[in-house]
Parts: structure tokens; C-alpha cells; sequence
């Protein structure tokens, strides 16, 4: 009896990992060869599983199995590249020089938005002074939900200036961002430095997006190191692409991993797949300043109202801080 449900459980094991290949075999297509062929894909597996189940032979599978080994080869060609035609607003990436404390950045993005497809198209050369750099915000920009956040880090500076950096999906003109798509080599990955008139009001403003903006507790030599790790990752996107993976490659988890290069001893959690909730996270490690509770910082944080009566841009990044 033991036997039949160690036989069985076995069996069932195995299934799932059919299941899992089939389903990965589906996506893959889909979203790097056609539709149609995933179609094909998806019915050869169901088939398989099926003679599998009933006749009780392995063999069965043995045909697939050569299929997903020559899938796995053909992934393993697909590379990430720079030359690609990009979408307007990802189209440059932000480099950068280090002299003493000065920072000298290229392409920082301050485009002027009017609706997502009109807009004028500026790149600047900026330059930050270190010794001058007083606060550090997170932004999290939601569009589908809570558990979802777009996050974006923001640096404050003693003359007024703010530089937001984020690492977004490297569009190519027409796309737009799709989170399956995401697990399929679908995106590069790219970082984008820019104003908070531009970057912030995008999303409050012209997207609709929910935001929130919290400031952090970080030393000074803590707040100096994070903005040099963004222009070391972006040297590293620079000179090797990479793509953008929905789960563990994204614009929160490629931060934490910069934070926690910083301070090793920030704990995994699994709010830090779970982006919306990278709040309630930061408030658990005692990373967010201000006094109160939670909820107390969380209301003030909230600035999706402010952004939309900021009626000029010059003054949208005091406005949005306004208690």
C-alpha cells in the first residue's frame, strides 16, 4: 500500500513539472515566436500529459521531452540588446562623471508632458554636488491594484533641486508594459535619471496613477553611497543590457539589492516582490521618518491630489511636500 502512494505521489510530482514546463513553454512562445505556435504548444502538451496519465508509460513523454530541450537551447539564444527602436522617453540612458563631489550627469530626462503621446523632449546635462545632498524620498506609483507599486527614489538637494532615478522597462516604440510578458525576456531593462516635474507628474498627472512620497532616515554618507550605486548600475546597463524580469528584476528588488550592498543587514521579505506594500516594510525596519503610526505616515505621504493642482511645473516638487 505504502508502495501505491509513494508510486502515486511520484507520479504526481512528476505531472507538475510537466505542467510547469508546459505552461513556461507557453509563454515563451507567445510573447518571443507567435501566438499560433504557442497554441500548438499548449495542445502537444496537453496530449502528452494525457497519453502519459493513461497509459502509464514514460516513454510517452520522451518526444516532448526532446521539444522542451531544443526550446531551452533556442531561449538560451535570445540576448538582450541596446539596438532596438526605443520609446521616446527610454530612449537614452543616464551616465555619469565623479570629480571630488561633483556629479556630472548626461541625459537626465526633463521631458514636458501634456498627454502620454504629446510631449517635448528634453535631455540635459546636470551637475550635483554631494556634499550638498540632504534628503532621500521613495516614490510608489500605483496603477493595478495594492499589492502593485511602481518605485522610484528621489534626492534632495540643499539648492531646491530634486533628481529622481528609476529603473523602468526599456519600451520600443508602440509597446506598452504588460506584467506576463515581463517573466519572457520581453524588456530590457533600463534607468532612467529625470526632474520630478517630468517623472512624478507623468504618473499623477498624465497617467493617473495613485503616489505616494515618503522620506527615508538614511545618514548622509548612506544617502551619498545609494546615489553613486544608481550611476555604478547604470555604468553596468550601459555597457552590458540586460532584461527586466517581472519577479526578480524589477524596480524594487534591483534597488534593495543596491540598499542592501550599503547595509547587508536589511531583511528579505516578501513585500519586496509584493512592491505596493514596500511602505509597510520600510516602517517595519524603522527606515521612514516622521512620528506616528503606519497609517498616520502613510495619509501624509499620500500626494496624488497636491501633483494635480500644481498648476506650473516650476514649483510642483515644494508643492507635492507641503503638510
Amino acid at each position: 500500500m505504502l508502495k501505491k502512494y509513494l508510486t502515486l505521489a511520484g507520479k504526481l510530482c512528476a505531472a507538475f513539472v510537466v505542467l510547469c514546463l508546459s505552461l513556461w513553454g507557453v509563454g515563451a512562445l507567445w510573447f518571443q515566436a507567435a501566438p499560433a505556435v504557442a497554441l500548438v504548444w499548449a495542445a502537444a502538451s496537453m496530449v502528452t500529459m494525457v497519453l502519459w496519465w493513461r497509459r502509464r508509460n514514460a516513454r510517452v513523454l520522451l518526444p516532448w521531452l526532446a521539444a522542451v530541450v531544443l526550446m531551452m537551447g533556442w531561449w538560451s539564444t535570445i540576448k538582450p540588446s541596446h539596438e532596438r527602436v526605443w520609446a521616446a522617453d527610454v530612449a537614452r540612458m543616464v551616465t555619469g562623471r565623479v570629480q571630488g563631489s561633483v556629479v556630472t550627469l548626461d541625459q537626465v530626462r526633463n521631458f514636458g508632458w501634456r498627454s502620454d503621446t504629446d510631449y517635448t523632449q528634453r535631455w540635459e546635462q546636470r551637475q550635483y554636488d554631494l556634499s550638498q545632498l540632504q534628503s532621500v524620498d521613495v516614490a510608489l506609483s500605483y496603477w493595478m491594484g495594492p499589492a502593485i507599486a511602481h518605485t522610484l527614489v528621489s534626492f534632495g538637494f540643499a539648492d531646491g533641486r530634486y533628481l529622481t532615478f528609476s529603473i523602468e522597462i526599456r519600451k520600443e516604440r508602440g509597446e506598452s508594459f504588460d506584467a506576463i510578458a515581463g517573466f519572457f525576456k520581453r524588456f530590457e531593462t533600463v534607468l532612467i535619471a529625470a526632474d520630478e516635474r517630468d517623472i512624478l507628474r507623468v504618473r499623477t498627472n498624465v497617467r493617473g496613477e495613485d503616489m505616494y512620497l515618503y522620506r527615508l532616515k538614511m545618514p548622509a554618507e548612506a544617502m551619498r553611497s545609494l546615489f553613486l550605486s544608481y550611476l555604478e548600475e547604470g555604468a553596468l546597463l550601459k555597457r552590458e543590457p540586460r532584461f527586466y524580469n517581472t519577479l526578480i528584476a524589477n524596480c524594487t528588488t534591483i534597488v534593495f539589492e543596491m540598499a542592501r550592498r550599503i547595509d547587508p543587514g536589511l531583511p528579505l521579505d516578501w513585500r519586496l516582490l509584493a512592491s505596493g506594500y514596500l511602505d509597510r516594510y520600510l516602517f517595519d525596519i524603522g527606515a521612514l521618518a516622521g512620528q506616528g503610526s503606519f497609517d498616520s505616515l502613510r495619509q501624509q505621504a499620500h500626494i496624488t491630489g497636491k501633483a494635480r493642482m500644481v498648476e506650473t511645473e516650476a514649483d510642483f516638487s515644494d508643492r507635492i511636500r507641503l503638510r
